[in-house]
């Protein structure tokens, strides 16, 4: 296998590993969590505002299997 096919073939990862590296060495990655959490907590909250009857149902069978 040379360099090349080497490249082609794992690239994803050695740039992945790259941004990782950077990013817990400039110490980004509170600051990225941070930002995830909101994310996340905006497509659910837009998911369960869409959805309002569907989740109700899931959380009552939910709490009803306790």
């Amino acid at each position: 296998m040379d360099l090349q096919e080497f490249w082609d073939k794992y690239k994803g990862a050695i740039i992945g590993c790259l941004v990782g590296v950077i990013i817990i060495y400039t110490e980004l990655l509170n600051s990225l969590i941070r930002v995830a959490v909101i994310v996340a907590g905006i497509f659910i909250g837009n998911y369960m505002q869409k959805n309002k009857e569907d989740v109700k149902e899931k959380i009552k069978s939910f709490i009803d299997q306790f």
